[in-house]
C-alpha cells in the first residue's frame, strides 16, 4: 500500500513538473479564421510544451500595439503590405516569421447580381487602412470599374484614379464595419475574415473576388527579440504542416487558401 502510494506521489511530481516546464505562448488574432487555425494546433503544440494562448481582437490596430509593447508574444491577422505600412508609420520592427493563408478580397452587393448592373454614381465601401486601400483599388481596376495610375501599386490611393466611368463614389470606412453596411451601399469590398464572420461566403456571395496573389498572404508576426524563440519556431513548424493545409483546404473550400 506504501509502495503504491509513493508510486502515485511520483507520477503526480511528474505531471507537475511537466505542467512547470511547458512554456506559454501568447498570440493576437482575428476572429476568423485566424483564430479557428489557432485552436486546431493547440492540442499539437501543447504536446510538444507549449501552452497556446490565443486572444482575439476585432481590430488592425491592437494586436500590433501588444505585440510591439511586449504584452502578447505574436500575432497572426495581417499580410506583409499591411505589416509594411504598420513598421513605417508607427515605427516599428515587427517582422513576419512564415507565411499560413491566403484570403483573397471579394466583392460584395445586396442589391447586385454583378458589377455590369451597379449604376451611375453608385456607393462603393472600402477598408480605411492604407495597405488594404490600394488592394481594394486594384480589385476594383482589374474589373473595369476603375483605372488607376499605376495597375501594380498595391499602395494606390484613390487620388490615383485616373478614370471613373461611371463616377463611383468611394467611401473608405473600417474595414470590420463593411459588412453592416451592405444594405446601405452600392458595393462593399471587405477582407475574408470580415465576410466569413457575417456568414458570407466568398466562392458563393462574392460578385468579383481576387485571385489569391502570395504577396497577400497573411503571416506569424513576431518581434526581432522573439523570432526565432523555440516556441515561435515550434509555432510557425505547426501552422505550416499538412494537416493545417488540409483543415484550411476542408474547413474554408476555396474561402481561404493555404499559402506554403
Amino acid at each position: 500500500m506504501l509502495k503504491k502510494r509513493y508510486l502515485l506521489l511520483a507520477a503526480l511530481l511528474g505531471v507537475a513538473s511537466f505542467t512547470l516546464r511547458a512554456e506559454t505562448l501568447t498570440v493576437a488574432a482575428s476572429a476568423v479564421p485566424h483564430a479557428e487555425i489557432l485552436e486546431f494546433v493547440k492540442p499539437q503544440l501543447a504536446r510538444q510544451g507549449v501552452d497556446l494562448q490565443v486572444k482575439v481582437f476585432d481590430d488592425y490596430v491592437q494586436p500590433n500595439v501588444q505585440v510591439s509593447e511586449k504584452h502578447i508574444d505574436v500575432n497572426f491577422f495581417q499580410h506583409q503590405p499591411y505589416l509594411d505600412k504598420y513598421n513605417q508609420s508607427h515605427g516599428t520592427h515587427l517582422v513576419g516569421v512564415v507565411p499560413v493563408h491566403i484570403e483573397p478580397f471579394g466583392v460584395y452587393s445586396h442589391r447586385y447580381k454583378s458589377l455590369a448592373q451597379v449604376p451611375d454614381e453608385g456607393v462603393v465601401a472600402i477598408p480605411n487602412d492604407p495597405a488594404n486601400v490600394g488592394r481594394a483599388l486594384l480589385l476594383l481596376a482589374r474589373n473595369g470599374l476603375i483605372t488607376l495610375k499605376d495597375p501594380h501599386n498595391i499602395l494606390s490611393t484613390t487620388q490615383d484614379i485616373v478614370a471613373n466611368p461611371k463616377n463611383l463614389q468611394i467611401r473608405e470606412l473600417d474595414a470590420a464595419v463593411l459588412p453592416r453596411v451592405l444594405d446601405q451601399v452600392d458595393l462593399a469590398v471587405i477582407n475574408t475574415n470580415y465576410a466569413l464572420e457575417a456568414k458570407l461566403t466568398p466562392t458563393r456571395d462574392a460578385i468579383a473576388l481576387e485571385n489569391g496573389r502570395s504577396v497577400y498572404a497573411n503571416l506569424l508576426v513576431a518581434r526581432p527579440d522573439n523570432q526565432n524563440s523555440p516556441a515561435v519556431k515550434k509555432l510557425a513548424a505547426a501552422l505550416n504542416s499538412p494537416e493545417v493545409r488540409q483543415f484550411i483546404e476542408s474547413k474554408y473550400k476555396g474561402s481561404i487558401i493555404p499559402a506554403f
